[in-house]
């Protein structure tokens, strides 16, 4: 661990390549511990080569601009790096197909109508009957639109200067030729909107998405926590996101 501290010491001294390129080896199981966690959960289309590729990009951008006297653990802040990196390369891929963006799209517009209707969230019953479709169905169409609700909701790291933020939030549900309207939305006003509407989810809904995004678990890990399926998690995610995405294109159409 000392060796490490003090690499890093002199690489931020002196800004020597070999040094980086000791920091970068040393780290670079981050890289591929990451893809992997992120990988399990895509379609078997998605090379896990070219997640560990944008990781290492990701990681080079992390040893460069991390500033150890701040006191941050570099794992963690690596971390956000290295996953913003894959996340970012996926939305590139365009590897959503546009048939499930327009069912996501349709399950979202749905969500919207129904919570605007009912001035509550809709149970399950009543947005297939909106579909007009049977609950198997439905269940299907989650599991459908699963690939694009299944990264991120929330990925942001603060800048250098440690005050503003990016934020990127539930993408690849939108076409990516299109305009973000999420974008927006300011920071605080979005994590404030995403909070507000967690806590309305229902429990099962509330308590996957915090094992997901927050402990970071994968959907085969939650169905052992919790006694369900993958594909029944996967299935009470897809809802939860939808219902997420829903509410904040309410308030920015509000």
């Amino acid at each position: 661990m000392a060796e490490i501290s003090e690499i890093w010491q002199e690489y931020k001294k002196t800004g020597s390549k070999q040094c980086k390129d000791k920091l970068l080896v040393e780290y670079a199981g981050l890289v591929r511990y990451t893809a992997q966690r992120i990988a399990v959960n895509l379609p078997s289309s998605v090379e896990l080569g070219d997640l560990i590729g944008a990781g290492v990009m990701g990681l080079i951008k992390a040893v460069e601009s991390f500033e150890p006297e701040r006191g941050f653990k570099f794992e963690t802040f690596a971390t956000h790096k290295v996953r913003g990196a894959i996340l970012d390369e996926l939305r590139a891929l365009d590897w959503v197909p546009r048939s499930i963006r327009q069912k996501s799209k349709t399950l979202q517009k749905t969500f919207a109508e129904l919570e605007l209707k009912l001035e509550r969230m809709p149970y399950d019953d009543e947005v297939a009957a909106h579909l007009n479709i049977s609950l198997k169905d439905y269940e299907s169409m989650l599991l459908d639109v699963a690939p694009t609700t299944i990264l991120s909701l929330e990925e942001s790291m603060p800048d250098r200067s440690g005050d503003s933020k990016t934020l990127t939030l539930i993408d690849t549900i939108e076409d990516p030729n299109e305009t973000n309207p999420l974008k927006e939305l300011g920071y605080q006003e979005v994590k404030r909107i995403l909070a507000e509407t967690i806590e309305q989810l229902p429990e099962k809904e509330r308590l996957v998405v915090a094992l997901y995004h927050y402990e970071e678990l994968t959907l085969k890990e939650i169905g052992e926590v919790l006694s369900l399926t993958e594909s029944r998690v996967s299935q009470i995610h897809s809802k939860a996101m939808l219902k997420l995405r829903s509410r904040l294109i309410q308030r920015i159409n509000a």
